[in-house]
């Protein structure tokens, strides 16, 4: 047995004890992911970058450091912790954005409208994804993102789906591209249908992809249509739940059928989507003071960021090209049902 010398002189024998230093190892890649996160906040002051996301600032600055830079072997665990705990922090905290009352502002054909075009779009995706030959993992990440919440959808439903961060990648901007064109291109379609501000501000709620895009596309044609578009964008958002529990449920399915053993022991409902609806329910109870608003809604985006941004420090440029046009393809057409699917619906029942 070995004998060893402790710092005060005392000699001891037995197996060696190194002190656990997982919690300094993630440090300076959380660090770096942090950053890299408030670097895409500041980025949002510059005119005309505030109409995108820092969530896809974050992961475009991630993915221009590691291509260019490359990411330091020290940062991998403080990366992987970005990727895990802190961005289940930031979905959790997201449902302190949302509330029961906002649905029922919305209505019962609104929330028809947001729900119907929501599922339409997703078996959509889904089953073009088959045709066109994408990957199941890539596709449900589209899917999800398209017919839900943009990115914050795509990194929240990679918790089950467990794709690569490249498919992630991709998926991102995917959101990003189409998004952007329905931020430009909807303010102009109804002005020429002469919408309605509530039924213009319920169909960019239900099709554009983000939060931001969203806001930025009601609000051209209004304050009315600003605030309906942006209360029917947060309903949708409170889909994000049982869309991953679903996806989580049929995972966990698969997993079986395929004999993965793993499958048997790992719980097909994520702690953090609990949590999430969790948030909506207090904050549907008016406990939350007003004020704090602005604070929790700062932390959540920055946390999201800051996954994103570890996410974009994984990615790497020639698997994401590698990918082909089909997932891009894929994310057109997913683009072009929504918005037609749901301006349908929009005219026939508003």
């Amino acid at each position: 047995m070995a004998h060893y010398r402790t710092h005060d002189g005392m000699v001891f024998a037995g197996p060696r004890r190194w002190p656990d230093l997982g919690a300094a190892r993630v440090i300076p890649g959380l660090l770096l992911a942090a950053l890299i996160a408030a670097l895409a906040f500041g980025l949002r002051q510059i005119p005309g970058v505030g109409v995108l996301s820092p969530l896809i600032l974050a992961i475009l600055l991630g993915m221009a450091f590691h291509n260019l830079i490359g990411t330091p072997a020290v940062a991998r665990p403080g990366v992987v912790f970005s990727l895990k705990p802190v961005l289940r922090a930031g979905i959790v905290l997201l449902g302190l954005q949302l509330t029961a009352q906002q649905v029922i502002a919305v209505g019962g054909a609104g929330v028809l409208v947001i729900v119907v075009s929501l599922l339409a779009t997703f078996a959509f995706t889904t089953l073009l994804g088959r045709l066109l030959g994408v990957d199941e993992r890539l596709t449900q990440l589209i899917a999800a993102g398209s017919s839900i919440c943009g990115a914050s959808a795509v990194i929240a439903t990679n918790t089950v789906t467990r794709a690569r961060d490249e498919d992630v990648a991709y998926a991102v901007a995917c959101v990003t591209v189409f998004g952007s064109l329905s931020m430009m291109l909807m303010p102009l379609a109804g002005g020429l249908l002469e919408m309605r501000p509530q039924a213009f501000g319920l169909w960019s709620g239900s099709s554009i992809h983000e939060v931001a895009q969203v806001v930025a596309a009601a609000y051209a044609r209004g304050q009315e249509a600003g605030e309906f578009g942006t209360i029917a964008k947060l309903t949708r958002v409170m889909m994000l739940a049982p869309v991953v529990l679903g996806l989580g449920v049929l995972a966990a399915r698969g997993s079986r059928g395929k004999g993965d053993d793993r499958a048997r022991t790992a719980p097909p409902v994520p702690w953090f989507v609990l949590g999430f609806v969790a948030m909506v329910g207090l904050a549907s109870t008016g406990w939350v003071p007003a004020p704090t608003a602005p604070y929790t809604t700062g932390i959540t985006q920055f946390l999201l960021a800051t996954a994103l941004a570890a996410m974009g420090l994984e990615t790497d440029m020639r698997k994401l090209a590698a990918e082909g046009l089909r997932p891009a393809l894929l994310g057109a057409g997913a683009w072009i049902f929504i918005s037609l699917f749901s301006l349908g619906l929009v005219l026939l029942l508003t």
